[in-house]
């Protein structure tokens, strides 16, 4: 366009030469400077109007919004417990010791004499007949305390990349950065799965002041006319319903977020029903995707593979979605699950006690130190699986009132880790290291195979009240309950993966339309230790507590999670 106005300014400067060389007359050629700072103006605007044009149509290509939150906690954990065991098969260690595979007892020097030197009472009552089949073997003495942490305060930033690649086909990415105040290490001192740094979880726990890409997948709809729709990347598969209204934010993701608040990468292949069975908003979706890598990257490349790959595949329906009523089906299998994800922790010095001893040492020099270590899972310990029903109603005077029950299944493989099996607890048995010089306790089997269903209910209300809006929610988990919603960003856990009693209140006051205060209260009541994993046997809390059962990590009785949070929608 700036061409064109130069060419155009040029002819007019010509024209007003040639007429000055043709007639000198003073009145022509201030008409003609007249005329020529009229052309000028004009073009000056259309250059403008041209310029804002192009760059609206760049730009659209291209849609970046986002919100940011700041959020204050004081959180207070009662009773927390530490009463470390593991189970061995003291039968199949006696063998082993009276055929001589540990060395002579009497000696000093040979594994089995230095195992009974340092831990005589072991020793003791190994040899007076009192250990004998499968038994707890106490690892430390029993701890118990509370804990508090009086202020913590977290920042997310998450940015929402949209763009229309064509008439039906779109692009869709979320960047995500959650930090603490003052941490940005990433990786934490492993106390619990919930402090465990993995892919499924990089975007719902403080990982530090990087953008984690928390979605990116596009959607190409109406294939071909079919009414079909494809979508492929990294899912949108946290803050679903009806979790997303304790957020105050729009539906979130695809699957319940009763179930599901876990990222992984995949593919759903839909098809809108409506127009077939004349039922508004019902849509069919089967959705794969696959939760772990066993090989590349992994330590297993050159054919030492033990893990699988884990693959998810299943179904999410709207059977109704209205406006006003929210009906939703979702039935959901993971396949080969594997005894952990890989991922990075910090490791506690507590634990280096017990497996890692001569480290140990050395960590004593240098207290304030842990050393960081990649974890990988060691083996497949079964198949686990998903269902859930969900209903929630909005009225027109923005009342909501919501509903979802929810199964889990989990059927072992026999196979164990270091922390258990599939829901259920590692026998462990004694071995020779590589080198024959020590006696190190390896997990064997699992303590049973039986196929376990676990239930969780979750309810909740939402009300418009004076300057925003009020909100109750409440909900259980059985024994065995064990969905996949460890990537929720509740610091003391995800309270929808909580083996217990979670009531949590809130109140919002919305500042403007982009911008609110939450005010909000949590408590947590647990029953049964190991809340959001899978691997292990879920213990009773309290008999943890009494002594007479035994859990490998920290136990929490108790807690509640005070916090006040304002977020910006820009």
């Amino acid at each position: 366009m700036r061409t064109l106005i130069s060419i155009l300014v040029a002819n007019a400067l010509f024209m007003s030469g040639a007429s000055l060389a043709a007639d000198s007359d003073v009145q022509k050629i201030a008409e003609l400077e007249k005329q020529l700072a009229e052309i000028t103006d004009d073009l000056d605007y259309l250059n403008s109007r041209v310029d804002k044009t192009e760059r609206h149509s760049a730009l659209d290509r291209i849609e970046i919004t986002g919100d940011f939150r700041t959020k204050m906690h004081s959180l207070h954990y009662q009773n927390v417990t530490w009463n470390p065991a593991m189970n061995v098969n003291f039968s199949d260690f006696a063998s082993k010791a009276m055929a001589g595979d540990f060395g002579d007892p009497s000696s000093a020097s040979s594994p089995l004499g230095q195992m009974m030197a340092a831990n005589p009472d072991l020793a003791t009552a190994f040899q007076s007949g009192m250990l004998q089949g499968v038994m707890p073997m106490v690892l430390a003495p029993k701890t118990q305390q509370d804990i508090d942490n009086d202020i913590f305060y977290t920042t997310r930033l998450r940015l929402n990349i949209n763009a229309k690649v064509w008439d039906n086909v779109s692009f869709a990415g979320r960047l995500t950065m959650f930090k603490s105040w003052g941490d940005s290490t990433g990786v934490k001192v492993f106390d619990s799965w919930n402090s465990f740094t993995m892919d499924g979880t990089s975007s719902g726990s403080t990982s530090g002041d990087e953008l984690k890409v928390e979605r990116a997948y596009f959607n190409w709809k109406d294939i071909n006319g079919s009414g079909a729709y494809l979508s492929i990347g990294r899912r949108p598969s946290t803050y679903g319903p009806p979790s997303h209204y304790r957020e105050n934010e729009l539906r979130g993701g695809t699957p319940s977020g009763h179930l599901v608040n876990f990222n992984f990468d995949g593919a759903t292949l839909g098809y809108n029903l409506s127009d077939i069975t004349g039922i508004e908003g019902q849509t069919v979706r089967f959705c794969y995707g696959q939760g772990f890598e066993s090989q590349y990257g992994n330590g297993e490349l050159f054919g030492d593979i033990v893990t699988k790959d884990t693959h998810l595949g299943g179904f999410n329906i709207d059977v109704l979605n209205d406006g006003n009523h929210f009906v939703q089906l979702t039935l959901f299998g993971a396949k080969d699950v594997n005894d952990g994800f890989t991922g990075t922790m910090a490791f506690p010095s507590q634990l280096a006690g017990i497996f890692a001893p001569t480290m140990y040492q050395d960590m004593q020099k240098f207290d304030n130190f842990n050393f960081v270590t990649r974890v990988q899972p060691s083996d497949v310990i079964g198949d686990m699986y998903l269902g859930g029903l969900g209903y929630a109603y909005e009225s027109d005077e923005d009342m909501k009132f919501f509903a979802s029950l929810g199964w889990t299944r989990a059927e072992p493989s026999g196979n164990a880790g270091m922390f258990g099996g599939m829901l259920s607890d590692a026998v462990f048995e004694a071995e020779l290291n590589s080198t024959g010089t020590e006696i190190m306790m390896v997990a064997a089997e699992t303590t049973d195979t039986d196929t376990k269903d676990g239930y969780g209910v979750y309810i909740g209300m939402q009300i418009p009240a004076p300057y925003g809006k009020f909100g109750l929610e409440y909900n259980y988990g059985s024994k065995y309950w064990s969905p996949f919603t460890q990537a929720q960003d509740d610091p003391i856990g995800s309270k929808l993966a909580t083996r217990g009693h979670v009531a949590e209140a809130y109140y919002i006051f919305d500042i403007n339309p982009r911008m609110f205060i939450k005010l909000a209260g949590l408590y947590y009541d647990y029953e049964y230790t190991g809340s959001g994993s899978p691997v292990g046997a879920p213990q009773k809390v309290d008999d943890v507590m009494a002594g007479t059962a035994y859990s490998m990590l920290p136990v929490i009785d108790t807690a509640y999670d005070l916090n006040a949070s304002l977020t910006i929608n820009f």
